[in-house]
Order: structure tokens, then sequence, then C-alpha cells
């Protein structure tokens, strides 16, 4: 912590205690930071609306918005996202340590308050939130299209490309958060499991196209995916079309010139495998050809022609 007023850390505390209040502020400002004070989740929730804090102390049991909904409310907030959020609480067991856990915060302590302890983990903390944000700062330079969700697929940060994606391709919404499709949950759940490997990615239900791949856990209830554009080709769709071909039987040949597997196609396009054949067999009839690698071939061709 630096005593520059420039540089200074900024943190806000939270709490209806005057005493709590008094002692905390005395301490971080002896500490070299710049303290901000409120007495209830609504007061915390205006000031954050017009400053955003480095650190943020937060009273569990408050009245009015307690502190675990306090915390839900503001990391709602994007801006938020990265600012950590120490609990203050009297209570110390395992529900309400891991309420805390679950509503944002990255910690807590338990009442009455050691200054020495806070100041420590405060240290601990500020440097953290400073590494994540100067990883996901190269991340949005770099032009990635990473992101990090939840265990209930809740949307937690994504680079600025990859948010554009999503805001463009989800429309499941919880709490006024991008979450992803159910369907997706399950494979988010089997590809998080210990010990799963070479789980392939997924597609959007809504965009065939735009997949997403598990990159590996970044916290305990943090994983890490990586988005990617699978372009589907566009001229056997329009071969496809020109010979007769049903707009899922284009769709099924397309991915065939890419050298996906009737298995692959099955999960890219929603369908059963079965299906999958039957369309082939229309396509095979329809081109009048006996086999996938002489349908694959003409499609091959046409996208050729194409270019």
């Amino acid at each position: 912590m630096t005593t520059d007023a420039k540089k200074r850390d900024v943190a806000l505390v939270v709490d209806d205690s005057p005493e709590t209040l008094r002692l905390l502020t005395d301490a971080l400002d002896g500490a070299g930071m710049t303290v901000m004070v409120a007495m209830d989740g609504a007061a915390a929730i205006r000031i954050v609306d017009q400053i955003t804090p480095d650190i943020i102390l937060l009273d569990a049991m408050m009245p009015g918005i307690d502190g675990f909904e306090t915390c839900r409310r503001l990391k709602r907030d994007a801006g938020l996202a990265d600012v950590p959020v120490i609990f203050m609480t009297g209570l110390s067991d395992t529900e309400h340590i891991v309420r805390g856990l679950e509503a944002g915060g990255v910690d807590y302590v338990t009442k009455p308050i050691v200054i020495e302890e806070m100041l420590a983990r405060i240290r601990v903390h500020l440097a953290n939130a400073r590494l994540t944000q100067s990883a996901r700062n190269a991340l949005d330079v770099s032009g990635r299209y990473l992101l990090a969700v939840d265990r209930h697929g809740k949307i937690l940060w994504a680079t600025p490309q990859a948010q554009k994606l999503l805001a463009d391709n989800l429309d499941t919404m919880i709490d006024d958060e991008l979450v992803l499709p159910p369907t997706m949950l399950d494979w988010l759940a089997h590809a998080a499991a210990p010990g799963a490997k070479g789980v392939p990615s997924a597609p959007f239900p809504a965009n065939e196209s735009l997949r997403l791949q598990f990159m590996g856990k970044a916290g305990p209830n943090e994983m890490l995916l990586r988005l990617a554009k699978d372009a589907l080709p566009h001229a056997p769709i329009e071969f496809g079309r020109q010979h007769g071909l049903t707009t899922r039987e284009s769709e099924v040949l397309s991915w065939l010139s890419k050298g996906k597997t009737n298995r692959d196609i099955a999960q890219i396009l929603g369908l059963s495998p079965r299906t999958v054949d039957k369309h082939l067999e229309q396509v095979y009839a329809k081109l009048g050809v006996e086999n996938r690698t002489a349908a694959a071939a003409i499609a091959v061709n046409a996208s050729y022609r194409k270019h």
C-alpha cells in the first residue's frame, strides 16, 4: 500500500456498527488507504455507482439488505468483477462462510476484528486482484476469445471479443446476467469432471458454427473456456440447393466435406446419428453417388470452384 495520494488504494467499508466503521477507518487510513464508508447495503450500492473501490470490507449480517445479498448485487456490475470482497462476521460456522464465498466473496474475518490480520489479508487480496486484472488485460489485447463460467454456467468474465459473440448468441439470463444454455450444462459438468480428458468442444444450440472448448479450471468454481468459430462452408450449401437437397441435407453435406464423422455431425446439428444416416442416404441418391467419400469430393470441388 502506498501513501502517494495519486496511487492510494480505495477501500469501501460496509457495516451498520459505528464503532466498527471508526476502527477500520482509522486503521486503513493509517495504512495509506482512502476509505469510504456505508452503513447498509443500499448505501454501498449507491457509492459504487460513483466510484469503483479497490477492495470491499462487508459486514455479513446487516438490517435490510444483508451482506450476502449486497455482495451478489455488487457483483452483477462487470466493473466490480475483480474487486475482492472480504466478509466480516461474528459467525464462523461453515454455512455462513460458504454463503459468503458463493455470493462472490474471496475471504472472511471474524469479529472482533484483529487489525493486523485484516491488513495482511487486504494486502494479499489486492495483490492477487492486480495480477488477475493484468492477466485479463493481456488477454484482451491479444484478441483471445476467452471466458470463464461457474458450475451453473453463469458468465463470470469474458474478453471483449468473446463478450460480443456471447451477447449476439446468448439469450439465456439469470438475475440480468448471461448464462450458458441449459443444454450445455451437462457438457460443462462432464468437461470439468476430475480426470476428464479429450472432451470434445460443444456447439451453441442457436449457432452451430460457434463452439466452446474447455481449457481448464481457473479456480474451485471458475471454468476457463474458449470460443471458436467453426465457419460453415457456404459453397456446399449453395451447391446442394442447386441439386435439390433440403437445407438440412445441405448442412450435413457441408460438415461431411469438412471431414466430420457422422457422430460429429449429429452432435453439431443436434440430431441423432440415425437421422444423419438417413439424410446422407438422401444426399447420395440426389447426387448420384454411392458413398460419403464421393459425396465429400463433389462438395469440396464445389467449394474450390466457388473460390
